[in-house]
């Protein structure tokens, strides 16, 4: 395998200058464009690697992203809050475009209403499904994907590039950057997405002025998380995870931390103690924790996948896996620290990427 160069500290920089400037000067009439930013990364970290290649993926893998993306967005949003005097409770669908409501969410809601599926594994499974795809990503093909690269009165194809037989070429620069600048890329495409949203005039009474926006825009739904919970229970009994002591009452958390890579995957919860899944909060976790969570992952693994079928997530222990190869690399380079237990750390050194090629001992 030749070997590809890197890209430089001043070729990322010009990066993440030209990712500013697309949030600063592109044209989001629609959320489109920041659910397309968060998949490139998604994809990125999960089939991509470090070592300066090209990645390519289809149009359909973006387009699976989209409908999951949009599934519970498709949903009816509830607020219930005080104006003046009376309560208001209502639900309704929030709009997502600043003409007529996006199409994607129209053909996402009008499959959950026709299907009955409750979440999106469900109606993977559904007749319907491939019909349902192929609509999204032609959507997805036909605005976003055209569109991303514009900014500023011309055209910057520093991401990808389109070709001709389907596929979608990511730049070498670009799988690098997305990966090394992930969690910043996830922020920012959320963070104008809550805020395209709230911007919306046709959103405005039922927002209110509650927080949970985000929360319901792109986290699990309790009902998951507690269904997850339970068939976590039965697989790996009523200890917690990090320190092994007997719980009564557990917290669902994520192994990788949400705030380092946003997207729930059923391979990447476990089951600990309130006060370690405080203690650790958004911290990776150390050498000891890892090597456990890796072993898991292979002797748990059918197990896994149906638990988090039932949950309605994603779940694919490559995925997870490569995410934490990705997490740690990261923390490596940046001379991070893991958490051990409370207020115990210690240096992720280059021995962690051991783990990854079966050599934990």
């Amino acid at each position: 395998m030749s070997t590809q160069r890197l890209p430089s500290p001043e070729e990322q920089l010009s990066f993440l200058a030209k990712l500013q400037r697309l949030f600063a000067e592109g044209d989001f009439t629609a959320t489109y464009k920041f659910a397309l930013l968060i998949t490139l990364s998604d994809l990125a970290v999960e089939l991509g690697n470090d070592h300066g290649h090209e990645l390519l993926v289809t149009t359909r893998q973006i387009g699976e992203r989209f409908v999951q993306l949009y599934w519970q967005q498709a949903a009816p949003y509830a607020a219930s809050y005080f104006t003046t005097s009376v309560m208001r409770d209502e639900a309704t669908v929030l709009v997502q475009n600043n003409g007529a409501q996006a199409a994607i969410v129209n053909l996402v809601k009008a499959f959950r209403e026709q299907t009955g599926a409750a979440t999106a594994q469900q109606g993977m499974r559904d007749a319907a499904y491939p019909a349902l795809l192929a609509s999204v990503t032609r959507t997805v093909s036909a605005m976003p994907l055209n569109y991303l690269q514009n900014f500023g009165g011309s055209t910057d194809e520093f991401l990808y590039v389109r070709r001709s037989d389907g596929l979608v070429g990511f730049r070498p620069a670009s799988v690098y950057c997305l990966r090394r600048f992930q969690p910043l890329v996830q922020q920012l495409a959320r963070s104008h997405w809550v805020d395209h949203i709230k911007a919306n005039r046709r959103n405005l009474s039922v927002l209110g002025p509650g927080n949970d926006l985000e929360d319901f825009l792109f986290s699990s739904s309790r009902q998951s998380l507690l269904i997850l919970g339970q068939g976590l229970r039965k697989v790996d009994g009523s200890k917690c995870f990090y320190c092994g002591q007997t719980m009564t009452g557990a917290d669902v958390d994520h192994f990788i931390p949400f705030s380092l890579y946003p997207r729930d995957v059923g391979q990447n919860f476990v089951l600990a103690h309130p006060s370690c899944n405080r203690s650790k909060s958004s911290t990776l976790a150390a050498r000891g924790h890892l090597e456990r969570w890796l072993q898991r992952l292979d002797t748990h693994a059918d197990n896994l996948l149906e638990i988090g079928a039932a949950a309605g997530m994603p779940s694919d222990p490559q995925v997870s896996r490569q995410v934490a190869h990705w997490g740690y690399a990261n923390a490596i380079v940046s001379g991070a620290h893991a958490w051990r237990s409370a207020r115990d750390y210690e240096l992720i050194s280059p021995g962690y990427a051991d783990c990854f090629a079966g050599q934990c001992t």
